[in-house]
C-alpha cells in the first residue's frame, strides 16, 4: 500500500498520456525522464508552482524520499493537490517502465519547451506526431506549421526539431511513417498501446489501410479534419482528443464488440 499523499508507479503509469494525467514534475537536473514529466528546481518551487497549469501534481526525485516530499507539501500549500511518486525515477526504471531520451530532444528555450517545426496542412502523420509530443514528452511544447520551403530556415533560427520532412531525424524511414520513428527513437517502444496505435497511424499515412482495420477510419476523419479548419492549430486542437481516444482504445477496448443489441437490457424469463 502506498504511503499517503504517494502514488506508485503502476498507477501513475495508467494516467500517464490522458488528458487527466496531473503535472508530473522531475526534480532532478538531468537525465532520461518519465514521459510528459517537466523538469523544475526544488529550491524554487514558489516560483513555478503557479504555472503548471494543473490541478494536481506528482513530484519526482530520485527515490521518492525527501526532496520530492517537501516539494509535494509546498505545492499542496499552494492549493495544488500533489503526491510523490514512490521510489522515484530510479523506482520507475529498476521496473522496467519507459524513460524518454532526453538526449535526443531539441534544445529547450527560456521557459523550458521544445520547439518542433513542419509542413503546413497536416493529414495524419503532423497530427499524430504532435499528439505524441505532447502526451508523453513535453506538454508545453511548441508546435509550429510553415511552408515546405520554410521547415530548413525557422528550425535553424529557432533551434526548432524539423519533422515529417524529407532529409531529417524525425522522418520516415522505409516503410515506417514519423509517428513510428518518435514511438521508437524517444523510448516509448515498451509502451503496448502506442505500439498499437503506430501500426493505425503507419496504415492511414502511408496508404496501407490493410495493417489495421482502424487505419481506413484514421485516415478518413483525419481527411475531414483537414477540411474543416484552415488554420493549423486550430485543426491540432481539435485532433488532440481523437488521439486520446484511439490511444485509450488501443489501451483499453481493443476486445470490446458492440451492436444494436449488445447492450439492450436482458428479458426476464417469467417462471
Amino acid at each position: 500500500m502506498p504511503a499517503p499523499n504517494s502514488i506508485t508507479a503502476d498507477k501513475l503509469l495508467r494516467l500517464i498520456g490522458t488528458p487527466s494525467c496531473p503535472a508530473l514534475v522531475d526534480l532532478r537536473p538531468s537525465g532520461d525522464f518519465i514521459p510528459g514529466a517537466v523538469r523544475r528546481p526544488a529550491e524554487d518551487v514558489e516560483s513555478w508552482a503557479g504555472g503548471l497549469g494543473a490541478s494536481g501534481a506528482v513530484a519526482i526525485c530520485h527515490h521518492g524520499a525527501e526532496r520530492s516530499a517537501s516539494v509535494a507539501a509546498l505545492l499542496r500549500h499552494a492549493g495544488i493537490k500533489a503526491e510523490i511518486l514512490e521510489g522515484g525515477a530510479e523506482g520507475w526504471a529498476e521496473a522496467g517502465l519507459p524513460l524518454v531520451r532526453e538526449a535526443v530532444l531539441p534544445p529547450r528555450d527560456a521557459q523550458g519547451r521544445t520547439l518542433w517545426v513542419t509542413r503546413a496542412r497536416p493529414k495524419v502523420d503532423r497530427i499524430a506526431c504532435p499528439w505524441l509530443i505532447r502526451r508523453f514528452v513535453d506538454p508545453a511544447s511548441v508546435i509550429l506549421f510553415v511552408a515546405p520551403a520554410e521547415v530548413a530556415g525557422v528550425s535553424e533560427r529557432l533551434d526548432a526539431a524539423p519533422f515529417d520532412v524529407e532529409g531529417v531525424f524525425w522522418s520516415h524511414r522505409g516503410d515506417l511513417c514519423t509517428f513510428d520513428v518518435m514511438v521508437d527513437e524517444l523510448g516509448l517502444a515498451g509502451l503496448p498501446a502506442l505500439e498499437r496505435l503506430a501500426l493505425i497511424v503507419r496504415g492511414a499515412d502511408t496508404a496501407h489501410p490493410e495493417l489495421a482495420p482502424q487505419a481506413a477510419g484514421l485516415l478518413a476523419v483525419s481527411l475531414g479534419l483537414s477540411r474543416m479548419y484552415a488554420d493549423d492549430l486550430e485543426q491540432l486542437a481539435a485532433g488532440l482528443p481523437l488521439y486520446d481516444a484511439l490511444y485509450r482504445w488501443c489501451r483499453d477496448a481493443v476486445d470490446e464488440t458492440h451492436d444494436w443489441v449488445s447492450h439492450r437490457p436482458k428479458t426476464r424469463v417469467k417462471a
